[in-house]
């Protein structure tokens, strides 16, 4: 019994390594900016589909490419998210400051575009996507490096909103029936996709009768490596002192100079980034889909919750706790180890599904902030809201 529990620990602390990775970005954007992201889950699913397509691209090359492709796919993930992270405050939620409901509602619409994205991706989508960015994120360029506009200033982005989309939609259709791009397959579709690990990531060893996957290792190593970078980053860096010092309190930074809107925008991009790498990870745990991220956003809001918003060290003892102990009741292990315990062991088979357990470790987080609201670690200092 004895080595089923610790393989069941953990496979539970590698969920909660792939949570923590996901919940770095989060805990930050959250503490910092107050927003709510609705979309997190969905970065996370094109990490993960990032990582199937440079797979794909080293499959072709073969020989080393294909051995050292997850260190590219980790790269290119994380580039990426930082990248829709970036468009995503700049486009939509530097205008919803200060009304957390509607940046839920925004972000959530986001999430369903980007699901629906990734079924219907093809030549023609791409082509007027990039359009519609080079015409609306340039044409904004051009109007704030132009004289205050006052009150029609509205106007004309919605004007320039208009013409981007009318001119992005003709262009990509003219271009899809010229180069006959129009009758092109998603690339990707409604169906899951598998990423196939490198040799070196398949099997694992043994260790007192516990097997442990070389998959499931590199995953809880690659999140050390995430964790001690984002404190060097916090602890060490000119961007790392202003995130702490707008956390702390917006309008004195603000007042000391610091740019608020240029560390929003880093913080946000830094954050979708970390959510790639966190796809990047799933995609080694199982097949990937448009789905993967609801599958962890939940998961990954309880730990920036239960935490302690914007505390890095209670960030890891929740990702890792919650994702032990949704494993260890979801698999049946806790069951099983009570089995002497007739009424504690029925209890617990009965939660012994994975949707079931997500209900339980649910309810006693609930539980718990009855008791601690600010979390295991709750923020310390002056802080301002948004």
């Amino acid at each position: 019994m004895l080595p089923g529990f610790f393989d069941a620990i953990f496979n539970g602390i590698s969920i909660g390594a792939v949570l923590l990775i996901a919940a770095l970005g989060l805990a930050i954007v959250f503490g910092l900016m107050g927003v709510i992201n609705m979309a997190h889950g969905e970065l996370m699913m094109l990490g993960a589909y990032t990582t199937f397509v440079v797979q794909n691209a080293s499959k072709q090359l073969g020989g080393v490419w294909f051995e050292t492709y997850i260190f590219f796919a980790l790269i290119f993930a994380f580039l990426l998210t930082a990248c829709v992270g970036l468009i995503l405050e700049r486009g939509v939620i530097r205008y919803l400051y200060g009304r957390p409901l509607e940046t839920l509602l925004a972000t959530w619409g986001v999430s369903l575009i980007l699901q629906q994205f990734v079924r219907s991706v093809n030549w023609v989508l791409v082509i007027g996507i990039a359009l519609f960015c080079l015409l609306f994120f340039g044409g904004l360029w051009i109007l704030n490096s132009r004289t205050n506009f006052g009150r029609v200033r509205n106007w004309i982005v919605s004007v320039i909103l208009l013409l981007s989309v009318s001119v992005a939609i003709a262009i990509g259709n003219v271009l899809g029936l010229t180069y006959n791009l129009a009758v092109t397959q998603p690339w990707f579709g409604s169906q899951n996709v598998d990423v196939t690990a490198p040799t070196w990531l398949r099997g694992g060893i043994s260790l007192s009768g516990v097997q442990l996957p070389y998959a499931r290792l590199f995953i809880i190593a690659l999140t050390v490596i995430c964790v001690a970078g984002i404190y060097l980053f916090l602890q060490r860096s000119i961007w790392g002192l202003r995130i702490r010092a707008v956390t702390q309190n917006r309008s004195m930074s603000a007042c000391l100079g610091i740019p608020t809107q240029k560390v929003d925008a880093v913080t946000f991009a830094l954050g979708s980034g970390l959510a790639g790498v966190a796809g990047c990870a799933i995609s080694l745990l199982g097949s990937v889909g448009p789905n993967t991220g609801q599958n962890y956003i939940v998961d990954t809001f309880m730990v920036v919750v239960l935490g302690g918003v914007g505390n890095l060290f209670g960030t890891i003892v929740a990702a890792l706790g919650i994702g032990t102990v949704n494993f260890l009741i979801g698999s049946g292990t806790l069951a099983l180890s009570l089995a002497p315990i007739k009424p504690l062991a029925d209890f617990f088979t009965f939660f012994a599904t994975t949707s079931m357990a997500k209900v339980m470790v649910f309810a006693l987080i609930i539980l718990f902030l009855q008791w601690k609201p600010g979390g295991i670690f709750p923020q310390k200092g002056r802080t301002v809201d948004v």
